[in-house]
């Protein structure tokens, strides 16, 4: 076959390939004109250039629509459907970030509904069964289809993995106790089929339980606070015997609250290895108050002590009303983006501030608190608000400011399962994070799902959160905050530096937020003069220091 060339054009910016390309060609087996064909095609490929990953926007894909891109950033997996839905960053609900009603949660709306874009014909990341949220794809190279849609061509998968999962449970510091909470997604051990939640069969509660089993297992705590439990004891006993079957060292039990084996409705319960901790006093139910219609089973607290010390705290483990419904009044839908029976789970919350401070607290002698569960309410909205108005420490943001998450709804993260403390038990806590086994993971790999498989993956919808405690009661606390001289100092240009905020005993963060709620920038603070930088186009910003529990915040105006 003989190619006649006519003319070739060589763009001026391809001129200094020519000489390698020469000797390149005479080396090698490939024909020069190949050669030359293959550096005009990389001259040719177009990089989009993502100058701030955190608020671009897919319409900015519109004068590229029919070319072949590739992106110089990563782009993170949102969903874990068929055709991914990504995006330059982690989508999250807008009441995890910025609160409801708000001007900012208006605009972080706006701003996730313009950020992602689906992808087409993804392969499947090596040596995982399907695609995973939180998953990122380096060097993605595309076809732009339309600024809501992409063709995938080539690009290299990292991070978040099961195999990186299956390693462990994440760094807690320092810790003498592992305290869990978990939501089990209907566990029931009896009378499967019968008309209550869960598994419809004997056949898929064995998935269940071998899941749950292998999830609880690998985090090895010292308690764990379990929601979703179906009425009864035997849900409780089986998943003890279980894991004492795994763990020989251990002796774990359970609290028997006394309630009868079926129903559709669900409790929360304990299951605690009684090598290490002992219960003190009866374990304490109550109601949510207010319009809510929460039953008490839901609604727990026990004190515990650590008997290798003598150390104490209560446990509190709760699981508010659900958003989906519909109410009256004040529990309906206000379209703040909080849905239905908040004004509930707002009582919810204040019973159990009232319940521990007026009655348990007082009669139980003891003054440390750790409220955790599926509290069904993002970071920001009120009966979060209310814990933090009563002097209680958000862990989640206290520890990873606004990176946590512990469920995926559609496209979007965030935390409805919280683990909140009050200010005398934040000095004990050595850490706290969520073990992401389940939101990050495909709905079908449940127990009752189509592609549900024997691995601790999606053992439920929500996943577990763990609190490292490192008890010491001699530990004092002051309500002040400990950074009142925490301050940003004026830099270079547009340069400051975040004094007094770093603390080798815990973590501490920082972020930058535009005047209208979108986020800038989110790093740790790991130096006692930590330099960041605004950007350089003119404005307000506000800067947030997250340390010692407490949220620190500075104004600062870019001319």
């Amino acid at each position: 076959m003989i190619f006649i060339i006519k003319s070739l054009y060589i763009p001026i910016f391809c001129c200094n390939f020519v000489p390698d390309l020469l000797l390149l060609a005479m080396k090698s087996r490939f024909s020069l004109f190949g050669m030359l064909f293959f550096a005009l095609s990389l001259a040719a490929q177009t990089h989009i250039q993502v100058s701030d990953p955190s608020t671009w926007s897919a319409q900015e894909l519109a004068p590229y629509v029919g070319q072949t891109v590739i992106f110089d950033v990563p782009m993170v997996v949102n969903s874990t459907t068929n055709n991914p839905f990504i995006s330059t960053r982690r989508l999250y609900s807008a009441t995890n970030q910025t609160f409801p009603g708000s001007t900012a949660y208006d605009a972080l709306v706006a701003l996730n509904n313009s950020g992602g874009i689906t992808l087409n014909n993804a392969p499947i990341p090596s040596g995982e069964p399907w695609y995973r949220c939180g998953a990122r794809i380096y060097n993605l190279k595309v076809k732009v289809n339309s600024t809501h849609e992409l063709t995938w061509i080539s690009g290299e998968w990292r991070g978040n993995t099961r195999a990186e999962l299956s390693k462990g449970i994440p760094d807690l510091g320092d810790y003498r106790l592992l305290i869990c909470t978990a939501n089990l997604e209907y566990y029931l051990a009896a009378n499967t089929g019968s008309g209550s939640m869960g598994p419809s069969s004997y056949s898929e509660h064995q998935i269940q339980r071998t899941k749950v089993n292998k999830a609880l297992s690998l985090i090895n705590a010292d308690a764990y606070g379990l929601v979703e439990i179906e009425q009864g004891q035997e849900a409780l006993q089986e998943i003890a015997e279980d894991l004492n079957k795994k763990h020989t060292d251990r002796h774990y039990t359970y609290i028997d609250d006394g309630s009868k084996p079926n129903g559709t409705y669900t409790k929360a319960g304990y299951i605690y290895d009684a090598n290490k901790l002992r219960p003190i006093g009866a374990l304490q139910e109550f109601k949510g108050g207010g319009s809510s219609t929460i039953r008490a089973e839901r609604h727990k607290m026990q004190c515990f002590e650590e008997i290798a010390t003598g150390e104490r705290f209560v446990f509190s483990v709760n699981h508010f009303k659900a958003k989906s419904g519909s109410g009256s009044g004040r529990d309906a839908d206000q379209g703040d983006g909080q849905g239905a029976y908040n004004g509930g789970r707002t009582d919810e919350a204040e019973s159990v501030v009232s319940y521990f401070s007026t009655r348990y607290g007082p009669a139980i002698k003891e003054k440390d608190i750790l409220i955790m569960g599926d509290l069904n309410a993002y970071a920001k909205e009120d009966p979060i608000t209310l814990f933090l108005e009563h002097g209680m420490l958000d862990l989640h943001r206290a520890f990873h400011a606004d990176t946590s998450y512990s469920y995926q709804y559609g496209t979007r993260a965030g935390y409805l399962d919280h683990a909140i403390c009050n200010g005398s038990l934040f000095k004990q806590v050595t850490g706290m994070c969520g073990f992401h086994i389940n939101s990050d993971e495909n709905d079908n790999f449940t127990y009752g799902g189509k592609w549900s498989d024997n691995t601790m993956f999606r053992c439920s919808d929500h996943d577990p959160v763990l609190v490292g405690l490192k008890l010491d009661s001699t530990l004092t606390y002051d309500p002040t905050p400990t950074l009142n001289n925490a301050e940003v100092l004026s830099g270079e240009t547009n340069q400051l530096i975040i004094s007094n905020a770093f603390k080798a005993d815990q973590r501490s963060f920082y972020t930058i937020h535009s005047i209208s709620g979108l986020l800038i920038d989110n790093k740790e603070i790991k130096s006692e003069y930590q330099r960041i930088e605004l950007p350089a186009t003119p404005g307000i910003y506000i800067v947030n220091i997250f340390a010692d529990g407490k949220v620190f915040q500075r104004k600062m105006i870019v001319r």
